[in-house]
């Protein structure tokens, strides 16, 4: 059964470059994101792993712990960081799990049951180990994507989709290409009684289409 939004997500203890986490455990009351890669040394994951380094003090400012998984080994991790820093020109002081066994790629349905790693494998074995899951403090998948091989993650809009489920939390949900401090829609659920007293003016493009302030 693939993993869903709002599901808790797996629960599980692994070796990372930096030590043993239990994650559940490692996220705590913090928003977390996991991003994969099916292999280290590898062009596209290291620009985008260096993104995410670039990146550390924005998901610091969102409360957001940022965490790599791979079917590689934390030795092989700690060596590939060194390219990973190259490339981004930022530290990477995210852990990166080791998933040699594939127990958190299968757990997150990112490769089948069966799947297994053949000697001498390729990227191509562990393809689908390309996805982005940002979970919240209640420990529930709030968002997820899986990328081909030849496409690098964009991670504005990663950072952007973090600000929308953490504006989104507070009772209000965003429109088409929403950035941070636009406005809002309040969802048709709240009559339009209830939006004034909780928003006081809004906006009504349509019957169903309500726009305010983005709450503080």
């Amino acid at each position: 059964m693939s993993l869903r939004i709002n599901d808790v997500v797996p629960n599980f203890t692994a070796e990372t470059d930096q030590g043993q986490i239990t994650f559940h455990d490692w996220i705590g009351d913090s928003w977390a994101i996991l991003f994969s890669h099916p292999k280290d040394f590898t062009p596209v994951c290291t620009t985008e792993f260096g993104a995410v380094a670039q990146l550390a003090a924005e998901w610091e400012k969102r409360g957001t712990k940022v965490i790599g998984v791979s079917v590689d080994s934390a030795e092989d991790h700690k060596k590939w960081k060194t390219d990973i820093e190259k490339v981004g020109g930022a530290a990477a002081g995210f852990p990166i799990i080791a998933d040699e066994g594939l127990a958190v790629s299968k757990a997150f349905d990112m490769l089948p049951a069966e799947a297994y790693l053949p000697d001498g494998r390729t990227p191509a074995d562990s393809a689908t180990v390309r996805s982005v899951f940002i979970i919240g403090p209640d420990k529930q998948l709030k968002l997820s994507m899986t990328y081909p091989m030849t496409v690098g993650r964009n991670f504005a809009e990663v950072l952007r989709a973090l600000d929308a489920l953490q504006t989104s939390a507070k009772g209000v949900a965003t429109p088409a290409n929403w950035e941070f401090g636009q406005d809002v829609i309040i969802p048709p659920s709240v009559s339009d009684e209830d939006a004034k007293a909780k928003f006081g003016t809004f906006d009504a493009v349509l019957p169903y289409l309500r726009k305010t302030k983005m709450p503080v």
